[in-house]
């Protein structure tokens, strides 16, 4: 070359190869830059008078001078420690906890104790981490964020970056020069299959270069990714230092205000693969906090490393996701983008969250388990987007391939677990894109590898489906767009190409408009998005560990909503059935029509279902409750029918009981007319007796004579003996006396607990003890005894149901059960059928035995004919009569209300009672820890459903008759007035219509009787004896006095009373909270806790499940009761046998076991619930003396367990259900 002028050269190139050029230029311009020379720096431009810049702002010099004190820190340092020196809480610490939290979702062998072991490690990291934290980097620089007003914070954020790019970026180069280096050697040595030790020697060479450029890599999103290490390691140890609020505490907020202001925020840490949770959950918080609950469509990216994604965001939205070199993005990101007001009213959301990500198959993690990340990484993004973007780079077929198997993978994951994202193909960097032919041809060919894909995808999922379009709605013409490449010829001194803004415009056109028809998601749901899903693909199975936390909380909220109409018919039902039930029993009605029934709650009915459309259509998680509607309406619908045929079915009893009694009824107007007639004409023979005595013998003469006449050719019915008709029953069965007597007299009936079976079948037959017991019970219930009395075939039928249930478990088994047994679970179900078969007797024999009749009547018709002798009118013995049936009708009225409406109250405030199913749960488990009683949670255990009755029942009286007492009271004494109010209208109001039309006592008694209803059902009054009373205001006056009186009297009505009506709060409480499911855990036997009876196709859940040794599992061959909890089992890689069989099957897969695995839905939470680890620990020794078991070998309780208190355990219940209850309001 000849140096024609400074820094002006002639080289020649005849005959010289591209090397020899190349090798001559760079001399050159080494030797340029080398000797002296001036440098050309933006900055100058500041110097020069006339141009206005930036830096010659305040706001701008203040942001600068902040950030070069901040930088000042870390110059001078070799940049590859500048991370472990200044930010070492996401470092090596960071990535252990990762590491070993992703263990904790791989569990084998002793569970628990390996469970502990885990988190005690990650709680020791995190103490580290907090240790750690105090480094001056991270003080200046938070400060500066909370000092710096927002504009000259934006110049300090702009500033750092500049000045740390300038720090790292010639180091960075020269790591990347000798990584690309390095890496073309080992391409060549692979060629050649070198297996000599220079392969292996330079391998070893790049890995440690890519560990150095990791090292190396340092800017802004690395100081936020302390921040939130800071703050997720203070925040699990709840570590508060001694001032109010620490630095840590404020975080999230200053995080939350760069968010808004456009800063992107790292969504999962690139270096570490995993989503720090606290911290994105509490920065989204805060966002919400400021912004409120906002609607987004969440745009996603996917492609492979290094092909333009973040470029061609960036270009779209005007972003700011790092793109310089050696910068390649890493993890996902997140960045939020205002919609502008000029087209705001056109979408149904606020914000565009536009997620980015780094590319599939980066090189640095190349024979790292790259699959398994992409994989990992595509579901995640693509069940984060409302839409994504599927980025394709070039026309390499076996690159496209990879990017759409990992990708279609994603999308069929989604569709299995009803998540319905849509997507966009980008084809980038496509030579002659304008070929109409070639786009078609790509596009045909584009198609046939989506469905090639997607039959691929399908075997690894399992999966039936033929094409792409069967897993999510695809248009190849409408959705795949080509790009022409960003620069026109090969960087760096190519141009740009004025074509790609036009590509990136319509691309955002195309999205805009895809966005138009959907309504994105709330940032809260959004927040729930993330968790959900990072915690469904820390396990193998995504598809059986995913839990739409989402959802869940909506369908909580609808239950609630379900438990408020169901009570509104119910409780409208129950006055609608008491109106009818009392005209029935006073012989007013001998029909009951079913469409009467259904026009009755017409106006009820329509309410309900009028508040229900307004809930699916009006609530703000409309999109999400449209799944559920046409379930619910139908069973709102089913509950109302159910109701309509329940009450009239128990109406047409007691019609058919009054039929049953109509000579009865007969005789007993007969008997009133015949008493009412003899003490009238002796009331004028015995008008000079003033001697109470002698007017109750002449009395009683009366009486008794009637008596004997009215009952000649009746007998009395006699009372049952139950222990009889049992040895009878069972003697027909042919069961020895001996055996009889044997189990009467040792009582050993009464708990079963003296047989002993082998372990493994005392589950087996405590099941059968409880369903033979529910059974029976249920049968001998739906017999009428209270209306037709009692017969001992209804004992035969509950033995020859317990001899069925015994023959049918016998057959399933290679043994059979001694007679003793058999005897004493006949005698054991009889037992507890006693009490019920007794009070339905009692109530059968008061209402149908003329004895018992006439007795309770004596007293009664001994005051009228006292009356009489007194000399009292026929109006004011009438009126005696009329004010005690009354009396008799108002107090019944009073207590039914009452007891419907104590009912209606505890529904409406109790806490145990006003929510769904899974809060009464949590009520009834908390109930249990405070008692401390091992029996009472045997009961719960083994019979769940009578344990939470027996919680309903015990919660109504502590309401009723100790903590709102007062309460109860006033609704007692409300009812009261208004019962007097209704009698004093009606008095008054038939009067006056009677005055006014002349009428006699007959149309008073009718009139009366029609103003009462249907407040009040009076007894048939007969007026054969009264008709000389026409004095009616004098009537009035008489009955009004009476009214005080039985008001005074009904004002001192105890409490108790209210439990002796038809309808007792406690029954109406348990027939309104125990119409749900009642399955339970194939594993651990927790309850299901749906509010609805029959939910299909939900499936069954819970969220308390429990140590399996709790219902007596233990290890094969062992005695060793099982600690673990289902809920680490479904993550673990153990394997179990269903039901007790000798297949196994995985945990992971417990659905593909058939039934009953399948209909359940258990997630894993890594058995974070301490109330049953309390439970276990507490009542250690009872547990191991009730199953004759141990908690020893494999299932020895862990230490950690022993320090949960009683307090830990209720709270953890609280905690537990406030998160799945989390933004539902």
């Amino acid at each position: 070359a000849v140096q024609m002028k400074p820094q002006k050269y002639k080289l020649g190139l005849k005959e010289r190869s591209q090397t020899d050029v190349s090798e001559e230029l760079k001399k050159i311009i080494k030797s340029l830059l080398s000797g002296p020379h001036t440098s050309f720096r933006l900055e100058t431009m500041a110097d020069v008078s006339g141009i206005k810049v930036d830096e010659d702002q305040k706001i701008c010099q203040k942001g600068k001078s902040a950030a070069i004190k901040l930088v000042e820190l870390v110059e001078g340092m070799d940049v590859a420690e500048i991370k472990d020196t200044f930010l070492p809480c996401q470092g090596q610490l960071w990535s252990n906890w990762c590491k070993i939290n992703k263990e904790l979702h791989h569990l084998k062998g002793d569970i628990e104790k390996e469970k502990g072991q885990k988190s005690h490690q990650l709680l020791k990291l995190r103490q580290k981490q907090c240790d750690a934290s105090n480094r001056e980097l991270m003080r200046l620089f938070t400060q500066s964020l909370q000092r710096l007003p927002p504009e000259e914070r934006e110049y300090f954020l702009t500033w750092t970056q500049i000045l740390i790019d300038a720090l790292s970026t010639d180091y960075l180069s020269s790591i990347l020069q000798k990584y690309d280096k390095t890496w073309s050697e080992v391409l060549v040595l692979k060629k050649k299959h070198d297996e000599s030790d220079n392969l292996k020697d330079k391998q070893t060479e790049l890995e440690l270069l890519s560990k150095k450029l990791q090292s190396a890599t340092f800017g802004l999103e690395h100081i936020f990714r302390e921040m939130g290490q800071i703050y997720e390691a203070h925040q699990t140890l709840r570590k508060l230092s001694l001032s109010r609020q620490p630095d840590w505490t404020k975080y999230p907020e200053l995080a939350a205000d760069l968010m808004i202001s456009g800063h992107p925020m790292e969504l999962m840490d690139g270096d570490a693969g995993h989503v720090p949770l606290i911290w994105i959950s509490s920065l989204l918080k805060e966002v919400i906090q400021k912004l409120g609950d906002q609607r987004v469509f969440v745009l996603s990216v996917l492609g492979v490393q290094s092909s333009g994604k973040s470029t061609m965001l960036n270009a779209m939205f005007g972003l700011q996701f790092a793109v310089s070199a050696g910068r390649c993005t890493k993890g996902a990101y997140m960045q939020l983008v205002k919609l502008s007001e000029e087209i705001k009213d056109n979408y149904k959301f606020d914000y565009i969250l536009v997620v980015d990500t780094e590319g599939l198959r980066a090189l640095e993690l190349e024979g790292n388990a790259t699959l398994h990340h992409d994989n990992e990484l595509a579901t995640f993004v693509v069940g984060l987007g409302n839409m994504t973007l599927i980025n394709i780079f070039g026309e390499n077929p076996a690159d496209m391939q990879d990017v759409l198997q990992i990708v279609v993978q994603a999308f069929m994951r989604m569709k299995k677990v009803e998540l319905s994202p849509s997507c966009v193909f980008v084809h980038q960097n496509v030579t002659d894109i304008t070929a109409a032919e070639k786009n078609m041809d790509g596009k045909r060919r584009l198609q046939e590898k989506l469905d090639k894909m997607t039959q691929l995808a399908a075997k690894e999922e399992v999966c039936n489906v033929e094409c792409f379009s069967d897993v999510i709605a695809f248009d190849v013409q409408k959705d795949v767009k080509y790009f022409a490449q960003l620069w026109e010829g090969s960087p760096p001194m190519a141009p740009p190409n004025p074509g790609y803004s036009e590509s990136v415009q319509e691309l955002k056109s195309i999205i805009l408009s895809k966005a138009k028809e959907s309504t994105g998601i709330t940032l809260s749901h959004f927040s729930n998005k993330i968790q959900d899903l990072w915690n469904a693909l820390m396990n193998e199975h995504f598809v059986f560990s995913f839990k739409n936390t989402q959802e869940i909380a909506v369908y909580r909220k609808l239950e609630v909503q379900y438990g408020n109409w169901t009570w509104a018919l119910r409780s409208e039902m129950l006055n609608i059935e008491n109106q009818l039930y009392l005209r029935i029993e006073k012989g007013q009605l001998d029909k009951v029509d079913k469409n009467d029934l259904i026009k009755e709650m017409s106006k009820t009915y329509e309410d309900v279902t009028k508040s229900m459309t307004a809930y699916f259509e009006d609530d703000k998680d409309k999109e999400m409750l449209v799944q559920w509607r046409g379930q619910f309406e139908n069973k709102i619908k089913e509950f109302h029918e159910e109701l309509v045929r329940g009450v009239k079915r128990k109406l047409d009893e007691v019609i058919q009981q009054n039929n049953a009694r109509k000579m009865l009824d007969k005789k007993k107007t007969e008997f009133e007319n015949y008493l009412l007639q003899k003490s009238k004409e002796l009331a004028h023979q015995l008008k000079s007796i003033d001697d109470e005595e002698e007017l109750k013998a002449q009395f009683s003469t009366i009486w008794s004579h009637r008596v004997k006449e009215l009952t000649s050719d009746t007998k009395p019915i006699e009372n049952i003996n139950l222990e009889k008709d049992q040895i009878a029953v069972l003697q027909e069965l042919g069961v020895e006396w001996r055996l009889i007597d044997e189990s009467k007299r040792s009582k050993r009936y009464k708990s079963l607990s003296q047989h002993v079976f082998p372990h493994e079948e005392q589950k087996q037959v405590k099941l059968l003890i409880n369903e033979v017991e529910q059974e029976c019970l249920s049968v001998i219930k739906s017999k009428p005894v209270a209306t037709r009395g009692f017969t001992s075939t209804y004992l035969k039928e509950l033995a020859q149901h317990i001899k069925l249930h015994i023959e049918k478990f016998e057959s399933q088994r290679n043994y059979v059960f001694k007679k003793e047994f058999s005897v004493d679970l006949s005698l054991h179900v009889f037992d507890r059928a006693e009490g019920w078969i007794l009070n339905s007797f009692k109530i059968y024999r008061q209402k149908n035995d003329v004895f018992t009749y006439l007795d309770t009547k004596k007293n009664e018709y001994y005051n009228i004919f006292r009356s009489f002798c007194k000399g009292s009118s026929s109006a004011v013995v009438f009126g005696e009569i009329m004010c005690e049936k009354l009396k008799v009708s108002a107090v019944e009225a009073v207590c039914n209300k009452t007891g419907v409406d104590i009912a209606g109250q505890m529904m409406c405030s109790f806490p145990a009672f006003n929510g769904n199913r899974l809060n009464l749960e949590k009520h009834v488990l908390a109930s249990l820890a405070e008692k401390e009683d091992f029996n009472i949670f045997i009961t719960y255990i083994q019979n769940p459903r009578a344990q939470v009755e027996a919680f309903i029942k015990e919660q109504v009286n502590e309401y009723m008759f100790m903590t709102q007492k007062v309460k109860a009271q006033d609704i007692l004494k409300k009812n009261i007035e208004e019962i007097s109010r209704v009698i004093s209208q009606a008095l008054f109001e038939a009067t006056e219509k009677i005055k006014h039309i002349k009428g006699n006592i007959e149309m008073w008694v009718e009139e009366f009787s029609r103003k009462l209803k249907p407040k009040l059902i009076l007894d048939t009054v007969s007026c054969q004896n009264f008709s000389d009373i026409n004095n009616f205001d004098f009537l009035k006056e008489e009955i009004e006095k009476g009214l005080k009186r039985i008001t005074t009297e009904m004002s001192k009505l105890p409490l108790e009373k209210v439990n002796d009506c038809r309808h007792k709060p406690d029954q109406i409480l348990i027939d309104q909270l125990c119409n749900c499911c009642w399955e339970t855990c194939p594993f651990c036997a927790a309850v299901c806790t749906n509010t609805l009876k029959d939910h299909r196709p939900e499936k069954h859940s819970v969220p308390f499940h429990r140590p399996n040794g709790v219902r007596s599992w233990h290890y094969r061959g062992t005695d060793d009761l099982v600690i673990d909890f289902c809920t680490t089992l479904v993550a673990s890689d153990g394997n179990f046998h269903p039901n007790e069989s000798d297949c196994l099957v995985p945990y992971k897969q417990y659905p593909t076991a058939g039934e009953p695995y399948a209909s359940w839905s258990i997630t894993a939470d890594n058995s974070k619930l301490a109330f049953w680890k309390w439970f276990v620990c507490h009542s250690q020794k009872e547990l191991e003396q009730y199953y004759n078991k141990k908690f020893q070998g494999h299932g020895e309780i862990p230490q950690d367990w022993k320090n949960f208190s009683k307090d830990d355990a209720i709270e953890s219940l609280n905690e537990m259900c406030s998160l799945l209850n989390r933004n539902i309001d």
